[in-house]
């Protein structure tokens, strides 16, 4: 079974940062691309950034460039995404998200259940 989990998820001030973290588990992570995407409170999904199955390959949102980065460890079975520079539009749910096989195709058939980020003074 397909088990996506995030974490790293919290409260945090203004131009400060968080790392977030997904654990992978029941299907081998580093055979597939990985994205992060987020819903901001009243909106839709809004995609943050994918990477590709060796993690030599970043993409990122313009909105977030330059401020996050994706990583991830395949030995570990994990996801990370650092955010910097934190804004209060970037406050959301952020899920992790498996992709296709190798490269990101942005084709999503599992999702974590979301690990909440708030930006506020």
């Amino acid at each position: 079974e397909v088990q996506l989990v995030e974490s790293g998820g919290g409260l945090v001030q203004p131009g400060g940062s968080l790392r977030l973290s997904c654990a992978a588990s029941g299907f081998t992570f580093s055979s597939y691309a990985m994205s992060w995407v987020r819903q901001a409170p009243g909106k839709g999904l809004e995609w943050v950034s994918a990477i590709n199955s060796g993690g030599g390959s970043t993409y990122y949102a313009d909105s977030v460039k330059g401020r996050f980065t994706i990583s991830r460890d395949n030995a570990k079975n994990t996801l990370y995404l650092q955010l910097n520079s934190l804004k209060t539009e970037d406050t959301a749910m952020y899920y992790c998200a498996k992709d296709t096989p190798w490269y990101p195709q942005y084709e999503y058939n599992y999702w974590g259940q979301g690990t909440q980020v708030t930006v506020s003074s």
